[in-house]
């Protein structure tokens, strides 16, 4: 297959590790949500970028707080970066963003694939959002598509589009790294759900198959870990050889076929996520909250007996 986009991705990841070309990475991960926030920096230049940034939320309480996003924030300005990009894998279902704090805070342009147009449709609907919302994905800096490039400092980056989870997928390689957001995880976990609308277990499959054509050595940071049975700790990196030879759900002889009954048969067994329907909401909107109404105040909305 002539996938211009992978190769040039892997020209990208070749180079860098001739040069020894790393990003720095530092991760927070935020147990509840168990999302994985990474920061990624040039070492010679200083440039930064935040991938899937959380905000805190109590929904019990329906309160949201910036504790996640402050200890991001101390450590970018303990290391002296500056914040270049805040980019978003996906419209998460499992954890509210902050990304708009971290802009007002350290600025960054703000990313997302150009399908979440699609994902913001299709959820307008099931929110019955006012004319007054926009579904043209402007409540983002940049839309990004597939093979799109950019620079992190001296670093080159590409962006991949990955869909089968959600429409708007995007997987992101900077230097010798690539972060895939929720389309893999760890070997010994497996693969992301594709029961959310728009998503395809198909789809997925092939979005999989193609970031396992990056070179074996290319390092993989994850969005989320759950802990495989048996395992203690949490882990958040990994390599496409070891994807690629070693995921339970799709390591290399497992045929589309095997691999789509198994997620849709895996599918059917799981309940929606905790956080979904406020996580969506926000998501949508790029991490802001919805507009206030007349006291002041915002709401999210609950749907009842609809998904």
């Amino acid at each position: 297959m002539n996938d211009s986009a992978i190769q040039a991705a892997t020209a990208q990841i070749e180079a860098a590790r001739a040069v020894a070309g790393k990003p720095v990475i530092r991760t927070f991960f935020d147990e509840p949500t168990f999302t994985a926030t990474h920061v990624v920096h040039d070492p010679v230049t200083g440039r930064a970028a935040i991938i899937d940034p959380v905000l805190d939320f109590d929904q019990a309480a329906g309160r949201t707080s910036h504790g996640s996003a402050d200890a991001v924030i101390a450590y970018v300005r303990e290391q002296g970066l500056t914040l270049d990009w805040l980019l978003e894998t996906h419209a998460h279902a499992d954890h509210l963003s902050d990304a708009p704090y971290l802009q007002q805070q350290l600025g960054g342009t703000l990313v997302i694939g150009c399908e979440i147009v699609t994902v913001q449709n299709v959820f307008a609907g099931v929110f019955n959002e006012p004319a007054s919302f926009a579904r043209d994905g402007s409540q983002f800096d940049r839309l990004m598509g597939d093979g799109e490039t950019f620079q992190l400092g001296d670093l080159g980056a590409t962006a991949l589009h990955v869909p089968g989870h959600t429409p708007a997928c995007l997987a992101y390689v900077i230097g010798d790294a690539v972060f895939v957001g929720d389309t893999l995880f760890m070997p010994d976990y497996g693969s992301a759900r594709a029961d959310f609308p728009g998503g395809d277990a198909r789809t997925l499959f092939c979005s999989i198959r193609r970031l396992m054509q990056l070179p074996d050595e290319t390092r993989v940071f994850l969005c989320h870990d759950y802990k495989a049975p048996g395992r203690e700790t949490y882990v958040w990196e990994t390599t496409i050889g070891a994807e690629r030879t070693g995921n339970v759900h799709v390591h290399d002889g497992v045929s589309e076929e095997e691999f789509v009954a198994m997620r849709e048969a895996r599918d059917k067994t799981l309940g929606m996520p905790r956080l979904i329907l406020p996580s969506i909401q926000v998501n949508i909107r790029a991490g802001h909250l919805p507009e206030p109404e007349e006291n002041g105040v915002s709401y999210l909305k609950l749907p009842l007996n609809l998904l």
